[in-house]
């Protein structure tokens, strides 16, 4: 992160000053499993780690997870922190304890709503948002407290365009929310990675692969994709669902799947992380037909799996939510399809595996958009500069 700069005007290298001693703060880190988890645990990975120190909840395999981090984690005794005076304590304690020059919260709400009084005392503090908070500030009590959580913060982070226009209402007003954009790990997820042993595993060696990988939840659309096997089948009669992950929604999605052609949807489960890339490896296409819910409420911030598939090599398919949008471009790198209408969906799935040149261009395209501009080390850079000035 460290590396030295040239002046183009001067020619003289100049060196970057080391990003300020960060505490960061936060309910989403691993071992939890989730997009928002796996953002904030790769953008403190990725920042060096004699400037960083965590604090979290605890969760189930912590320990474990904790003994192999580079950079010292401090878990809080429950599964979520809540904005108490014990809590503030405890953060202003590690604030001394590791001569912390700023804070950074890992999401919108609730934790900012300890920053104003860290920054009476003399502690800037940034703050983190991922798509959870839009609808969040729609509520009128809770807005005007991010309002003046936001206000008091020395930058506020969004993950995509959409998500910082959305949350212009409770905007410091200082100046505008800083997009930073999520990245993908460009060597583990790479085209190199063989899925070929995993297809032969799942019985898939012949099929043409559509595979999902999220949660299961009602915004990722896993519904749709099974209800589109109907009509995919008769187009391309080898094509095969491929769901990766778990979730609240794994009964349905099973007595969904059920009634789809038989043998068209294999669930995998929730797989090791380690693994992930040979998942995505293992599909033709990436879909995910996400969907906003609740009167725009709910929606896709963006979608890292997106960023992951791209890396891999693979066309994708990105139902129209949020920062979905941003995550591909449609007709370039992918499709964009409305991700509630299971014949969109269909279709644009359909097309794909019916065209290898098309998928060809697609797949090539969305590696090389990884490699110019969403890797995790480019995107972790400009957060450090937010750093370096919010300490200014």
């Amino acid at each position: 992160m460290n590396r030295p700069l040239k002046d183009e005007a001067s020619g003289r290298v100049v060196r970057r000053s080391p990003i300020p001693r960060t505490l960061v703060v936060t309910n989403d880190f691993p071992p939890r499993v989730g997009g928002v988890q796996q953002y904030v645990w790769n953008v403190v990975s990725n920042l060096p780690a004699k400037r960083i120190a965590v604090f979290a909840p605890s969760w189930p395999g912590w320990r474990e997870h904790d003994a192999a981090a580079m950079f010292p984690v401090h878990r809080w005794p429950s599964s979520f922190l809540w904005p108490t005076e014990d809590l503030r304590r405890r953060i202003t304690s590690l604030i001394q304890e590791h001569d912390a020059d700023v804070v950074l919260f890992g999401h919108g709400f609730p934790l900012p709503l300890l920053g104003p009084p860290l920054a009476r005392r003399g502690t800037p503090y940034v703050v983190m948002t991922h798509g959870a908070e839009v609808w969040l500030a729609r509520t009128p009590a809770v807005a005007a407290s991010m309002r003046l959580a936001f206000g008091r913060a020395a930058a506020v982070t969004a993950v995509s365009q959409w998500t910082a226009q959305a949350l212009q209402r409770v905007a410091p007003p200082g100046g505008p929310i800083a997009v930073v954009y999520p990245g993908v790990d460009a060597e583990r997820f790479s085209p190199a990675v063989d899925g070929s042993p995993l297809r032969e595993r799942l019985g898939l060696t012949d099929a043409r692969v559509v595979v999902c990988v999220s949660r299961l939840v009602a915004r990722k659309g896993q519904d749709v994709l099974i209800a589109a096997m109907s009509l995919i089948r008769p187009l391309v009669p080898e094509a095969v669902l491929l769901i990766v992950g778990d979730g609240p929604h794994r009964r349905r999605l099973r007595a969904a799947a059920a009634e789809a052609p038989e043998g068209s949807v294999v669930f995998a489960g929730e797989v090791d992380p380690g693994d992930l890339a040979r998942y995505y490896a293992a599909g033709d296409v990436f879909a995910m037909p996400c969907r906003s819910r609740w009167g725009g409420l709910e929606v896709e911030g963006f979608g890292i799996v997106f960023l992951e598939a791209a890396a891999t090599g693979k066309p994708t398919v990105a139902g129209r939510s949020g920062g979905a949008g941003e995550a591909i471009v449609d007709g370039v790198t992918g499709v964009l399809v409305e991700g509630r209408e299971p014949k969109a969906v269909a279709l644009a799935i359909a097309g794909l595996l019916s065209d290898p040149g098309a998928m060809a261009r697609m797949g090539a395209a969305g590696r090389a958009r990884i490699e110019e501009g969403f890797t995790w080390p480019k995107r972790t850079q400009q957060l450090a500069a937010i750093l370096r000035e919010a300490v200014r």
